[in-house]
């Protein structure tokens, strides 16, 4: 394409919209750079970004609202799918839509999009344009955006790998940078996060920071996948060859293929290889929300720029950025300066704005000692509820379980506890070794070590009870499950 067939082309963007299309998300992450509001099993899209429990997933969908799709895959850890589900069924359309690729454990960005860009090829065409978007990024311009992904959809569907590229508002030393052509968008090269010096030096320039927002023809990212990286491709063609059918929405990769994969970005792997990559420059108020500084920076404030929350109270601070996840403790600050307070309920951090780059090196020293408060939150996200832990020992655990409508717990046994029930609200059928019984609140059963059991919620309503363990070994290890509709081991 010459200059003037692009310019042509990008003054009719706003049609391409009608174009059918396949976002595809990329969504799950280590937990580590905004912990201890995110873990390992509910890492940065699944927290709560403000007091009315909105996430950064939920944002992602929100940016999807007037496009032409055809479907919606999700990238996700198998571990991850029932939070990535319940999201997407507070957008129903999406979720009828939406089907899964689960991967054993994270290997970057260029095996998830490939993958993605396989299924889409075989089970719609290798023309269909994707649109690829991870679900822990803000895009606050809606309007903006739509009008970038129609001139990405354009160029895309000219077999152009297109990226998007963000007008910079600082010289940020944690983005890497996008030199191009302004005429032609084609990129001339990908620059690595540099230091201050260089940032402000490729701000002069003209550079664009790099969203990691992508839109291509399936076929064309296959197609160019393997001329730049063909050993690779062929290892994932291996992967996306056997995955296995874990339930009519969902393909889950074996271990045993995907352990062997190079955990490469897409950036490395093919996008600063190949020769048919362009880009669209936009300024749709992004951020990739990579620290708490970058968080507090979109946060209410008040005269002295200090966090407006509920339940925090400031006295002379100033630049205090607290984000109370513990709902009901208040939290104080007197005389403080540029200080991060994240307070939960069994994690506290504090640290110096200007060190809040370090948080992921923290998380690493935590692993070393405690690994629980790197993996999860007090509150336990499951399939079918969640539990929380409210007083433990070495030979007893009490927790507050809550199972959803219609929804159950394995058929299991633990070797070394047995344990309590009290329903306190809702209703419970629970088998307990050859019976099954409907309990109510106020009532109990008592589950003896090595007795097969169940619980499942009949009702309408949440089904809350008090577990109460007892026993010489209390790790959640100690289960056998006989039968899962979750597809557990």
């Amino acid at each position: 394409m010459n200059n003037q067939t692009i310019s042509k082309l990008l003054e009719s963007s706003s049609d391409s919209l009608n174009s059918p299309i396949v976002p595809v998300i990329l969504s799950g992450g280590s937990g580590t750079r905004l912990w201890p509001a995110s873990r390992k099993l509910r890492p940065k899209p699944f927290i709560r970004l403000d007091e009315c429990g909105n996430t950064l997933f939920g944002k992602t969908l929100n940016q999807l609202k007037n496009l032409n799709i055809e479907k919606v895959l999700t990238v996700t850890n198998e571990k991850l799918i029932f939070l990535n589900d319940d999201i997407l069924k507070k957008h129903k359309e999406l979720h009828k839509k939406t089907n899964y690729i689960l991967e054993p454990f994270g290997r970057n960005t260029a095996p998830a999009i490939l993958l993605a860009a396989l299924n889409i090829a075989e089970t719609v065409s290798e023309d269909t344009i994707m649109l690829v978007l991870s679900a822990d990024h803000l895009i606050k311009d809606t309007t903006a955006f739509q009008n970038a992904i129609g001139q990405a959809i354009l160029l895309a569907s000219h077999d152009k790998l297109v990226t998007f590229g963000i007008t910079p508002t600082a010289p940020s030393t944690g983005f890497g940078y996008i030199q191009y052509d302004p005429e032609t968008h084609s990129v001339t090269a990908f620059k690595e996060k540099p230091d201050s010096i260089t940032a402000q030096k490729y701000i002069d320039n003209g550079y664009l920071w790099n969203a990691g927002i992508f839109c291509f023809k399936a076929g064309t990212l296959i197609s160019e996948f393997q001329k730049t990286n063909e050993e690779l491709y062929n290892k994932l063609l291996t992967c996306h060859q056997n995955l296995r059918q874990k339930n009519e929405k969902s393909l889950a990769i074996p271990e045993e293929f995907f352990q062997d994969i190079d955990d490469i970005s897409i950036d490395y792997a093919v996008m600063e290889k190949s020769e048919k990559v362009a880009v669209i420059p936009c300024d749709i108020g992004w951020s990739d929300i990579g620290s708490w500084s970058a968080l507090s920076q979109l946060s209410e404030v008040d005269k002295n720029q200090n966090s407006i929350t509920e339940n925090t109270i400031h006295i002379n601070s100033r630049n205090v950025f607290v984000r109370n996840l513990s709902t009901k403790r208040l939290v104080t600050t007197i005389g403080l300066e540029n200080l991060l307070v994240i307070d939960t309920p069994d994690a506290l951090l504090i640290a110096d704005k200007k060190h809040d780059q370090q948080v992921k090196e923290l998380v690493s020293q935590i692993e070393k000692k405690d690994c629980n408060k790197v993996e999860f939150h007090q509150t336990v996200n499951r399939p079918w509820g969640t539990y929380t832990v409210l007083e433990e020992d070495p030979h007893y655990k009490i927790k507050r379980i809550v199972v959803k409508p219609g929804e159950s717990l394995s058929l299991q046994m633990h070797h070394h506890r047995s344990e309590h029930w009290v329903v306190v609200s809702g209703v419970a059928t629970i088998v307990n070794g050859d019976s099954e019984t409907l309990v109510h609140p106020n009532e109990s059963t008592y589950i003896p070590a090595g007795q097969q059991h169940r619980l499942t919620n009949p009702g309408v309503i949440d089904c809350v009870l008090i577990e109460v363990q007892v026993g010489s070994y209390l790790g959640e290890d100690d289960i056998v499950r006989f039968t899962d509709v979750y597809g557990r081991k």
